[in-house]
């Protein structure tokens, strides 16, 4: 049986970035029986409780959204917590997912989880072809257990649990802590607050030289309940890309972002800091065939999420006031 509008669905991570678009998405189509914990309710990184949680609350469909996320600095900081909480997350929800009969489990992962120098555009084969970026080793691995975890549930238990590999990811409710947050989201925090200083320059790590793909975070809600209604994890394969199919090189992004922000003042880079993966461009051709594409554009998806930026640091200081 298909997801409906009645149909029981869990959101786990409903607070982060993806999560958080995924119940936008199913919100505005009218699904009305979405179940959704904050961290202090339900950890999910504890088997008890995410056992006890499936067990009471039965859900029929789960988007796991949930991980532990950041950026190169977070990731060299912090490398324990990353494989340890999001291999916690996706073994606790993908296996109480099994155990109480979930119909069909939407596992997210990252683009990270392919090797550091595999052929771009990154095909789905392409995974454990190669050596993974050292900067987000952790991550990776844990987000390839994860795609693995659902592989082989379906393999041994007949479950219908997809994997998502999306590409960088922005947009509302994003995370921009200057020290645990991706290049967008910085970018973003950076560029504001220069321009609401009038600082004379902005110094940012690497060369620039990098090339990256965004995907505007609802875009990717839009792929996910796309595939959820739609899809069987039998008919997508192991896991499958979604992302734009375009790349930019991040001396352009920090352009972009800063002609969004009105900073008129100088961009410095400090080449002694790391670049991390040269390319990270993703082939979409599988998800283009499902007739899914994606619908906003880079300029658009940043306006949109600075002015949300914006508007989140005008309500902070009211609060404060």
């Amino acid at each position: 049986m298909a997801m409906d509008r009645d149909s029981k669905i869990f959101i786990a991570g409903h607070t982060g970035l993806v999560g958080a678009a995924v119940q936008r998405r199913l919100e505005s189509e009218g699904f009305g029986n979405l179940l959704v914990r904050a961290h202090p309710e339900l950890d999910l990184t504890r088997q008890r409780e995410v056992e006890d949680f499936f067990r009471q609350e039965k859900p029929e469909y789960v988007f796991l959204c949930a991980a532990r996320v950041g950026g190169i600095l977070a990731n060299a900081t912090y490398p324990a917590e990353f494989i340890y909480d999001n291999i916690m997350i996706a073994a606790n929800v993908i296996h109480a997912g099994f155990r109480f009969g979930v119909k069909k489990l939407l596992n997210l992962g990252s683009s990270c989880i392919y090797p550091k120098l595999a052929p771009q555009p990154l095909k789905e084969e392409h995974l454990l072809t190669g050596i993974l970026e050292s900067t987000n080793e952790p991550y990776a691995i844990a987000k390839i257990a994860a795609i693995k975890l659902c592989r082989y549930y379906n393999t041994q238990y007949g479950t219908n649990f997809l994997s998502v590999m999306p590409t960088n990811l922005y947009g509302p409710h994003d995370n921009f802590d200057l020290e645990t947050s991706h290049v967008l989201p910085a970018l973003i925090r950076r560029f504001y607050e220069a321009k609401r200083s009038s600082a004379s320059q902005v110094t940012l790590w690497g060369t620039g030289g990098p090339l990256r793909e965004f995907l505007y975070v609802d875009d990717l809600a839009d792929a996910c309940v796309h595939l959820m209604k739609n899809y069987d994890a039998k008919s997508i394969g192991e896991f499958i890309n979604v992302g734009t199919g375009n790349d930019i090189a991040i001396r352009d992004l920090a352009e972009m972002v800063s002609r969004i922000a009105g900073y008129g003042g100088k961009v410095l880079w400090d080449s002694g800091k790391p670049d991390g993966t040269p390319q990270k461009l993703l082939d979409i051709s599988r998800i283009l065939a499902t007739g899914w594409s994606p619908s906003t554009g880079l300029a658009e998806g940043i306006e949109r999420t600075f002015q949300w930026y914006v508007e989140e640091r005008r309500r902070e200081l009211a609060r404060h006031e």
